[in-house]
């Protein structure tokens, strides 16, 4: 009777390796939130004078007093305010950018070359760059203090990088389904509208969701245009919340900024796995 040896796996020492420097790289992202979430319970004098993770005890005060907004303008009048420009921005690109995607993928036009190479050097431009043309426009146009400079400008198809991410996607869809829609008498609009559009849904919520997060953390463009209270969304508010009562509103400030970071979060957890496969299959992989 033969006994076979025992063969002994060695170490992976550098999966090992590898693990832990992900654990270690993965603690040292989630520090800043786990301090962000511990500060918004510390007490007025814990703040800055302390350097512990943990408060001595919980401030829950600080939320009261963060739900009670600045200005005399409550956190609900600042949340719908920021809601209502990061949906607007959402709508404005998804309907612009798939319908300027859809020309430059599919149909044939004059210049069709050097004009999506032009929109793809607009990428490179700097936002202050047409920051001052765009202010002196809306000025003349009257609508300063008002929302549309931050929504309308979405409809223009503005955000190049979404339109290069949609065309890609497009790029990849098979052209015998359009060729089978306008065999069956379908134009190029019904085409994009019926057989195009439905499929791009991984791109397009790629695009809503950028959108989204983008523009709900926007401060700079919203400091320019905005300057009635009442108009001011989550992240002007906090900047007033300082303004206003100096240091001794660091804890409700960080109570506030944990608000305000609720409906990203919650944003990217209801998308995350449509954000991958767009993606994923856009062409942006390599």
């Amino acid at each position: 009777m033969t006994t076979t040896p025992v063969v002994r796996k060695p170490v992976a020492w550098g999966r090992i390796a590898l693990h832990v420097g992900s654990l270690t790289a993965l603690l040292v992202m989630l520090y800043p939130l786990a301090w962000l979430l511990a500060t918004s319970l510390k007490p007025a004098d814990e703040v800055i004078a302390s350097f512990d993770l943990l408060p001595s005890h919980l401030e829950w005060s600080n939320y009261s007093t963060a739900l009670d907004g600045v200005n005399d303008v409550s956190i609900w009048r600042l949340l719908s305010n920021s809601l209502l420009i990061a949906g607007g921005a959402v709508l404005g690109n998804v309907i612009s950018c798939s319908l300027a995607a859809y020309a430059f993928a599919r149909l044939r036009f004059r210049f069709r070359g050097p004009l999506f190479a032009f929109m793809i050097a607009t990428i490179m431009l700097p936002h202050h760059a047409v920051l001052i043309p765009q202010y002196i426009i809306f000025n003349q146009l009257g609508l300063v203090n008002t929302y549309w400079p931050l929504i309308l400008p979405k409809f223009l198809a503005t955000e190049a990088f979404f339109v290069f991410l949609i065309v890609q996607f497009m790029r990849g869809l098979p052209r015998e389904l359009e060729e089978a829609a306008r065999i069956d008498g379908c134009g190029p609009f019904r085409s994009f509208f019926k057989v195009v559009l439905p499929l791009t849904r991984p791109a397009l919520i790629t695009t809503a969701i950028f959108t989204f997060i983008w523009t709900w953390n926007d401060f700079f463009t919203q400091l320019i245009y905005l300057f009635d209270p009442d108009k001011f969304t989550l992240t002007l508010a906090l900047r007033s919340f300082v303004d206003a009562s100096s240091t001794s509103a660091f804890g409700p400030m960080f109570a506030m900024s944990v608000i305000a970071l609720l409906p990203i979060v919650l944003f990217f957890l209801a998308f995350q796995r449509l954000l991958v496969e767009g993606m994923a299959s856009s062409g942006l992989k390599g």
